[in-house]
């Protein structure tokens, strides 16, 4: 898998985010793309076989901590390296901007994704994640 920066790769993502179960009603794919294309957008990870996009990341650091959002695989790719592939570059992306410690998000019933960070060496912080939202993101339609 070639790891390289998102470009103009936004309806290959968004199918890849829909194919591993990642998306939600209240957030627009195309819009949190858009976003972040404004935001670090080298820290915007995609995965590429054979010319095709089968996996992503979005990752940041906000001086204080780094974040992973929306780590994919595609599922006929899962199970060959890719998301620790991922993983790994975005740690090494994020340690030479300085970042003292990654975090990131997992729903809670997703089994699998808890399991595969475990592995990685993520464990659970003694904290709450809570939210709030600021932006109607319901869907552009």
């Amino acid at each position: 898998m070639l790891i390289r920066p998102f470009h103009d790769d936004t309806e290959a993502v968004v199918a890849l985010w829909r194919a591993a179960g990642l998306t939600r009603p209240w957030n627009d794919p195309h819009r949190d793309i858009a976003r972040k294309r404004t935001v670090q957008p080298e820290l915007f990870l995609v995965g590429e076989v054979e010319g095709r996009v089968i996996a992503s990341a979005m990752a940041g650091y906000d001086g204080h901590r780094g974040w992973v959002n929306y780590l994919a695989v595609d599922p006929a790719h899962r199970g060959r390296g890719h998301a620790r592939a991922l993983m790994a570059e975005i740690e090494r992306l994020l340690t030479a901007l300085g970042c003292p410690k990654l975090n990131l998000q997992v729903r809670a019933d997703n089994e699998a994704a808890l399991g595969f960070y475990a592995a990685l060496g993520y464990s659970p912080d003694a904290a709450v994640s809570l939210g709030k939202r600021l932006v109607d993101d319901a869907p552009l339609g």
